[in-house]
């Protein structure tokens, strides 16, 4: 019998060195909140020059966030895009966030820029869509629930055939599915409370004038099992593989 097919991490970025330090890698994250073994998954590290093979070598396809902006048109990005419009073509399963978000868009024809009044961050509301009801992804999730959010860029036009599933108060576009086994999502599903207070604390150490705002931010950071448990519920249904996922609402 013929070798399963991998699951293939696109990492577009690194965490802070203190970040990963305490919670690993933007890859190890993706595998805790997926439920993934690491012996499933080949993860290519883009920036530093990594290339995936053709998109069906693997089974389905997640992409990380990054400290990169998608309007930079790096290079390993540009490249990025061409593959995902490939992996579109030959239908394979994917699963992108924040930045991974915004490059799917960006690659089939949406626009992405600086979302408007600054930096989307700490844990907020995100409230689902009426195209959201009968979605076999979010069908079980509550009508608002709680994610955690870093990002400056957002997709300000989702690309034509993409459906709107969920918004926050600032950003209209916080899920977008493209087609049964293509969805995304600007907030971040795999940080938990923890992760949060280690990025707030790294950015406070790097920007000291922003401290007292901060500290307010951090007092409201919280777990958020409803959109943590959307990564291995997608895995599941649309790959096939790893466990069942955390009950939505639930520990």
């Amino acid at each position: 019998m013929p070798a399963a097919k991998p699951i293939l991490i696109l990492q577009t970025g690194d965490a802070p060195s203190d970040v990963r330090q305490a919670n690993g890698n933007y890859d190890r994250m993706f595998l805790a909140a997926a439920g993934l073994a690491p012996d499933r998954v080949v993860v290519i590290h883009l920036p530093s020059g990594g290339r995936p093979d053709e998109p069906q070598a693997y089974c389905g396809v997640l992409i990380t966030g990054s400290a990169a902006m998608v309007t930079e048109r790096l290079a390993w990005s540009e490249f990025a895009a061409q593959w995902l419009r490939t992996a579109m073509a030959e239908q394979i399963p994917i699963f992108g966030v924040c930045y991974g978000h915004q490059l799917l868009a960006y690659a089939l024809g949406g626009k992405v820029d600086f979302l408007d009044g600054g930096m989307e961050l700490g844990t907020h509301p995100i409230e689902l869509l009426p195209d959201a009801q009968d979605d076999p992804l979010l069908a079980a999730m509550p009508r608002q629930f709680a994610a955690n959010l870093i990002h400056s860029q957002t997709v300000v036009s989702p690309p034509a055939g993409a459906t709107v599933l969920a918004r926050s108060a600032r950003d209209p576009h916080q899920i977008l599915r493209y087609r049964p086994n293509v969805v995304t999502t600007q907030f971040h599903p795999e940080f938990t409370a923890g992760v949060m207070q280690d990025f707030l604390q790294e950015m406070a150490q790097q920007q000291p004038d922003r401290q007292p705002e901060l500290a307010r931010i951090g007092l409201d950071i919280a777990d958020t099992p409803d959109s943590e448990s959307l990564m291995a519920r997608f895995v599941r249904q649309c790959i096939g593989t790893g466990p069942s996922p955390r009950p939505a609402g639930q520990d």
